[in-house]
Parts: C-alpha cells; structure tokens; sequence
C-alpha cells in the first residue's frame, strides 16, 4: 500500500501589536504616521496585543490630545484582539522585568515578550528599540516589524 503523503500547512505568523504603532497610526504629526497606516492596511486583522498595551496606547493618545476611545474601538472592530493573562504569567513577567530593570522594562514590553514565547512564528508590531534588546528563550532575538532606523 503507498504512503499517503499529506500536506504539511505552516502555521501562519502572528503579529503582536505594541503602543508605538497604535499611537502613531491615530496621531498624523507622529514621526511614523505614514509607516504605521501602510502596515495597517496590509496586516490580516486580527493583530493580537495584551491589556497593558492597551492601556499604554490610550494614555499616550489622550497625552497626544487624541480620542483614546479609538483603542478600544479597535478591539470592538475585531482588529486588535487582547490574547494574554497577566495573571496566569505573573511568574515569567517578574523575571523579565527583573532581568531588564536597568532599561526598565514596562509591563506591556513583558508582555509581548512573553507572547513571543508563546507564538513561536509571532513578530513585535513596534517602534520601540528597547525589542532590539529584549531576548525571548534561549536567549533568541525577537523578530520585529519596526520602522527603519529603529
């Protein structure tokens, strides 16, 4: 009898949306205005991101004189879709920000680390350089989708 031979489908790459994108694509005097609203019109929603980044993008958006109701609004449209537990990863968080103190590490940068840990094929949707230093197991780069120079 001949071996069936099945196709073997990759599993498909997460994007893991930080502060930085979200701000700059809602604020057009942002120095990555024009980057981040080319990358949203060619990403496949839904982008995953955490409650801190949330959290994060509305105040700097409100800090901006934005609408930080446009956040959420995101997340209700099905664009951006929270898919941590800070609660169930407390453990590994304390050490990444442990370990990165000295930057410091924000709770929605540990965040996204962690979920990279989590997607082993996810890139950081980011302007932050900090993910330039940032490790994930094994000490392994993150793959970042980030604006050129950063």
């Amino acid at each position: 009898m001949k071996r069936q031979s099945w196709p073997i489908t990759p599993v498909a790459e997460k994007i893991l949306v930080d502060a930085g994108p979200l701000v700059a694509v809602l604020n057009a005097s942002d120095q990555h205005h024009g980057w981040a609203r080319q990358q949203f019109d060619e990403l496949q929603p839904p982008l995953l991101t955490c409650e801190a980044v949330l959290s994060e993008a509305q105040f700097l958006v409100h800090r901006l004189g934005g609408d930080p109701l446009c956040i959420l609004e995101l997340v209700e449209s099905g664009v951006l879709h929270p898919d941590f537990d800070v609660g169930t990863e407390v453990g590994a968080l304390l050490g990444l920000q442990r370990t990165y103190r000295n930057l410091p590490m924000s709770l929605a940068d540990a965040c996204l680390v962690r979920m990279t840990e989590a997607h082993e094929r996810a890139r950081v949707f980011t302007t932050d350089s900090h993910f330039r230093i940032y490790r994930r197991i094994g000490r392994r780069l993150i793959p970042l989708l980030a604006p050129p120079g950063i």
